[in-house]
């Protein structure tokens, strides 16, 4: 079964201090193109997050993003520098008497903004635990992002299916004109030469000439070729998943054929239907670039 490489996922947990957010989406790309935005206290892991990330996705521009939400305290204040906060004050009072500068009317505003009055010299480490949860969360994000690649890649595998059919509608509705083609060739061209030769010619010869310009517009190889680039489109799409580039080969591959296909027609209905069955492949095209 295919997967899209459109995907969003989210998961959290909660510890007593904080809460932990794990986002994650994806979008098409020809190889993966992968950023990583990280708390800094799981920076040290963000090499093991890289690998595993790239492990599993495989393919398209990925946003991953860990961060964390510290719960409102009291315990958790910040302290003030009650000493720094006298030595600013001091400090103040002086250069206002020897320079003329007036006081500040809000000292507490003042005093606070000063550097390093209010900080905390907590030292954040990184436990086993916490890791283990912070697991849990990135693990529980990409599966949620993995289920969403997987709905996508069946709408798209439907609407493939659907294109296929069609082409192959498209196909079979060809064979009417053939014989009518040929039929109006003949008569073209013998029409074209009793207008514009009045002595008589050898018909044997007409008919040899017939024959080979003819062959050389048989369409039946490019059919049949054609039919199996559908067929193995089919077949791909019910393998593994992983194979969108090889759906985009094979989408190239028709794509000549009904090129050739077209300039050979020489047929204003088979004309027709070549403009069709280019309109649903671009389509194809345009929705494979989004396949795993």
């Amino acid at each position: 079964m295919i997967q899209s490489m459109t995907g969003y996922g989210k998961a959290t947990a909660e510890l007593p201090d904080k809460k932990i957010n794990v986002e994650i989406k994806s979008l098409n790309s020809k190889a993966l193109d992968l950023s990583v935005r990280i708390a800094p206290l799981y920076r040290e892991k963000e090499m093991e997050l890289r690998n595993e990330i790239t492990k599993i996705l495989e393919r398209g521009k990925v946003d991953f993003s860990l961060w964390i939400e510290k719960k409102e305290c009291t315990e958790g204040a910040t302290p003030i520098n009650q000493t720094l906060v006298e030595s600013y004050y001091n400090q103040i009072n002086q250069i206002s008497k020897s320079v003329g500068i007036p006081l500040p009317t809000d000292w507490f505003q003042t005093l606070l903004r000063m550097p390093d009055v209010m900080s905390k010299t907590e030292v954040q480490e990184l436990t086993d635990e916490e890791w283990a949860l912070a697991r849990q969360v990135i693990e529980e994000a990409i599966g949620h992002l993995i289920d969403f690649r997987q709905q996508e890649g069946a709408a798209l595998e439907k609407k493939f299916r659907e294109k296929i059919q069609n082409l192959h509608s498209l196909l079979d509705s060809v064979e009417p004109f053939e014989k009518e083609r040929v039929d109006k060739i003949k008569e073209r061209i013998s029409d074209a030469l009793e207008k514009t030769i009045s002595v008589d010619y050898d018909k044997n010869r007409l008919e040899q000439e017939l024959i080979y310009y003819i062959e050389k517009l048989d369409i039946n190889e490019e059919k049949q070729r054609l039919n199996n680039h559908l067929k193995y489109f089919v077949t791909t799409l019910e393998s593994a998943s992983g194979q969108g580039k090889k759906l985009g080969f094979i989408a190239q591959e028709m794509g000549r054929e009904i090129n050739t296909f077209g300039s050979k027609s020489n047929h204003a209905e088979m004309q027709k239907i070549v403009v069709q069955m280019k309109d649903e492949l671009e389509q194809i095209k345009e929705q494979v670039l989004n396949v795993l």
